[in-house]
């Protein structure tokens, strides 16, 4: 403890008078500086010694002591709790309370600094001639010109200003003005100083000047100082601490405690300091002896700051952290403008409880890292787990493969190689958009389909609806109203094969076919499709330009929306991981779709609640269009393209596989009830088909389906889904109609039939059949099938040329061959092996070849075969 506290009972305001000596004191001076010579400059600028109280009179008079830049704090949580995840500022400043700072550092600042602190009205004549005089022969030197505490306050307010200003230019400028010694500024310093003691107590400048002051190596304000220097709180400095935190001040970058190298020049100062706190009994006589005895090595103890993202304590989470800090800074709650909201997060003091759930990213990081290796040499690999909450679009985990790094990658030409980024970091988020940090997304493959699957189920149509897979050229689509051409025809390819012919829609979703759903598409509109996908929230990770023939609105230049070529509905658009898992995690809220959100809740320094985002929650499509969708999805974790991929747990999920043209780029997004994740595999660049290359679980191409079904678990620890409700029988049929049995009609009767029922007849020529030639031999689809109103239904008519093997089993050959040749066959043969027989049914057929009810040419011989005794032999010539 030391000698003598503080007083506590001079700290109000400066009276008036003392104001008024310390205003009239310096005008004295400041002629008398320019009388005598000190400074030419102020000559030059017109001013003499009866113009110098004029001079003085027109410089600004006040000041704000104002908030100070402090730390931003962000927390996620654990377990339920929150936990603190990272430190982000600008300046290294935590702002202290009066009773906060230890007396020492309150003894320390006036001894060392201003001795005469309590006395004066923000300017100490007795020191400033003294300065004026010192200088007359070397310029206003170290001590600043007899500076007072008050006096230092002002620079350092002027210089925080200039920081904050909006250009680097205007920055740079105003720091120079702020800290340059020259009389002018000498003039206006103090004149703030005087406006600053009448309007503020000596506590609060006190108080102000210790917790904006520079203390060397980013470290500002004493508490910072503190804990970088010694570690610990500004409250436990012993003198020795207090005095070398101190000595910094008149020299930052020589006398800062951050390296040996420098603990000379600061013992210097401290100890005039230490001196100064024994003279003025603020240190008993053993305090100073052990003081002045002590070596900085023995209590210096340097921490380094853990500032920003890369700090973040939570295992993987410096991306989320990067991601939700950009966001923080759009929160109207920080200013009305992208200025105000700048400057407010520089001035920081918030703590920002962010919707990270820790433990579980933290999973998903090891998760992501075994999959998706950030040592794989071969290609630049990446991958990307996002785990979004379906009925607040809270997003819970955000990892990815790479390192959070943010400098230049060594691989880019011109950097520096002790200072670069190696193949295993990056500094792109790949789960977000651009703007965010991002790059520009990926192409989605098949996961786009859903919102193609939707606006088929938007406008009536249903899963039951027969579409057909058989590879075709397509010559133009549906576009926002009319069709627009493709150039060269447009003939999409499945991506296995066997998957052409017809199939219902259901099918062709967990099968994942790609041509059957470009021929839903054209019979939708490319522009509903795109809108239906916009209502979950779907845009390009990176804006592009407009291009008339997409469709698109030409008043923009450019546009998130998706663009609208004809493959489009497969999945070309680039877009962000989380945007992906948002979308489906609207499909699982009934159809509601929660715009991503990152923040829960920021506090500022007040220990105000400000807030958090704005949960935005719109009904994107109806309740029954999402619980059909999901009905087909189902079976894609079972039956389908990611057959295996639900979790043991056994909640009821949904999801859908997506595979670009070149096998580039892999991804699985599915969803319970409650949290919906998007994982990612592919190329950061080139065009490694990820089919050829195998990682530490196989082929990457098979891989996606392990790593969803892991990644959904983790979460489903924590976050129990539902069962789906199951879609109506209704919905599940839609509108569609049945195709009616037409065979064995005529070409006029077909037509007739298949247009009153709402079918569009398409004459499919003539092909080999039984029947009378000229009728109708078949239909595609066939009859019975599910289609929508207005659909093609190809008719196929019969040559004649083949007959119907009719029945003739039980018959004896003489009735066999009459029945046979009625029906056509004239070449009937018995074969000379028989069956055996009961030995009541000899030489009837029991046999006959090719079967009874195949169509085949009537030139074709028919083979019979005979049952003979019990032992299989002929017991008399039955031919």
């Amino acid at each position: 403890m030391s000698a003598q506290k503080t007083s506590a009972s001079r700290t109000k305001p400066v009276s008036a008078v003392g104001a008024f000596i310390g205003f009239v004191g310096f005008s004295v001076l400041a002629g008398l500086l320019v009388t005598i010579g000190v400074t030419p400059a102020i000559a030059v600028a017109g001013v003499t010694t009866t113009s110098t109280i004029g001079v003085f009179e027109s410089l600004p008079e006040y000041i704000e002591i104002g908030e100070l830049p402090q730390r931003n704090e962000v927390l996620a949580y654990q377990n339920g709790q929150p936990v603190h995840l990272a430190t982000v500022y600008d300046q290294n400043r935590q702002e202290l309370k009066f009773d906060q700072i230890s007396d020492q550092l309150k003894n320390a600042a006036i001894d060392g600094e201003d001795k005469r602190f309590y006395d004066h009205g923000g300017v100490d004549m007795t020191s400033l001639v003294r300065a004026g005089v010192g200088s007359l022969a070397g310029g206003l030197g170290e001590s600043g010109g007899g500076s007072t505490l008050t006096m230092q306050l002002v620079r350092n307010i002027k210089m925080q200003q200039a920081l904050e200003l909006p250009t680097l230019e205007e920055q740079q400028k105003a720091y120079k003005d702020a800290v340059e010694q020259t009389i002018p500024r000498k003039l206006e310093e103090m004149k703030l100083a005087i406006g600053l003691a009448k309007k503020y107590s000596k506590k609060e400048i006190l108080t102000g000047y210790l917790n904006i002051a520079y203390f060397g190596d980013q470290t500002y304000g004493v508490q910072a100082a503190a804990q970088h220097y010694f570690n610990k709180n500004a409250t436990d400095l012993t003198p020795q601490e207090a005095a070398s935190i101190l000595a910094i001040v008149q020299s930052p970058n020589t006398r800062n405690l951050s390296d040996p190298k420098f603990y000379d020049a600061n013992v210097a100062r401290r100890d005039v300091i230490l001196k100064s706190m024994y003279a003025q009994k603020h240190l008993t006589k053993e305090q100073f002896d052990a003081a002045i005895a002590s070596k900085p090595a023995d209590y210096v103890h340097l921490t380094a700051p853990t500032q920003g993202c890369k700090a973040s304590a939570g295992f993987g989470s410096q991306f989320f952290c990067d991601y939700a800090v950009q966001v923080v800074k759009e929160m109207p709650q920080l200013g009305a403008t992208a200025k105000e909201r700048k400057a407010a997060w520089r001035n920081g003091g918030y703590t920002v409880q962010t919707t990270l759930d820790v433990g579980l990213n933290n999973q998903q990081k090891d998760l992501i890292d075994s999959y998706a290796p950030n040592t794989e040499a071969r290609f630049k690999l990446g991958g990307t787990i996002d785990s979004v909450e379906a009925d607040t679009g809270r997003v819970i985990t955000m990892v990815q493969n790479k390192n959070y790094n943010q400098l230049a990658g060594c691989d880019v030409q011109g950097a520096d190689p002790n200072a670069c980024a190696p193949s295993t970091d990056s500094g792109i988020n790949f789960n977000v958009d651009s703007k965010y940090g991002g790059g520009e997304g990926f192409q989605t493959g098949s996961t786009f389909k859903v919102f193609t699957l939707l606006n088929w189920l938007q406008n009536g149509h249903g899963l039951n609806e027969t579409v057909s897979g058989t590879p075709r050229a397509f010559t133009s689509y549906p576009i926002c109203g009319s069709r627009s051409g493709i150039g060269g025809g447009y003939t999409p390819k499945n991506d296995s094969a066997g998957e052409g012919g017809n199939m219902s829609v259901e099918s062709a979703t967990y099968r994942s076919v790609n041509v059957a759903f470009v021929n839903m598409a054209q019979k939708l509109d490319y522009c509903d499709i795109r809108k239906t996908a916009d209502s979950l929230g779907v845009h390009l990770a990176n804006p592009r330009a407009t291009v008339q023939g997409y469709g698109d609105d030409m008043s923009q230049k450019t546009t998130t929306d998706i663009a609208l070529n004809a493959s489009a509905v497969l999945g070309t658009n680039y877009i962000a991981p989380l945007t992906m898992a948002a979308a489906y995690a609207g499909i699982a809220n009934n159809g509601t779709f929660c715009r991503p959100i990152v923040i829960d809740n920021v506090t500022n320094a007040e220990g105000k609640a400000l807030g958090g985002q704005q949960k935005e929650c719109t009904q994107a499509i109806d309740p029954s269009v999402a619980q059909t969708a999901i009905y087909a999805m189902k079976k894609v974790l079972t039956v389908g393209t990611a057959g295996g991929g639900r979790t043991p747990d056994g909640y009821d999920e949904f999801g859908k596989t997506g595979t670009t043209d070149e096998a580039d780029q892999i991804w699985l997004v599915g969803s319970t009830s409650k949290i919906a994740t998007a994982t990612w595999l592919g190329n950061i660049e080139g065009k490694q088909s990820l089919r050829k290359v195998a990682g530490p679980h196989g082929l990457y191409s098979l891989s996606r389906t392990s790593l969803w079904r892991q990644a959904q678990s983790i979460v489903n620890t924590q976050y129990a889904g539902a069962p789906f409700q199951a879609p109506s029988s209704s919905s599940i049929r839609g509108n569609s109609i049945t195709v009616p049995d037409v065979a064995g009609k005529t070409t006029d009767e077909a037509r007739a039939t298949l247009s009153g029922a709402g079918f569009t007849y398409v004459d499919g020529g003539t092909q080999p059949g039984a029947g009378t030639a000229g009728t109708v031999l078949s239909t595609s689809p066939a009859s019975g099938s599910a289609l929508s109103k207005g659909s093609s239904v190809t008719v196929y008519t019969t040559d004649g040329s083949q007959s119907t093997v009719p029945e003739v089993a039980g018959k004896s050959v003489g009735d066999a061959r009459s029945a046979l040749n009625g029906a056509g066959f004239g070449n009937v043969s018995v074969a000379d092996q028989y069956q055996p027989g009961d030995g009541k049914n000899q030489c009837k057929v029991a046999a006959v070849d090719p079967g009874a009810g195949t169509a085949a040419s009537k030139d074709t011989t028919i083979n019979l075969t005979l049952f003979g005794n019990k032992d299989g032999k002929a017991p008399k010539d039955c031919k």
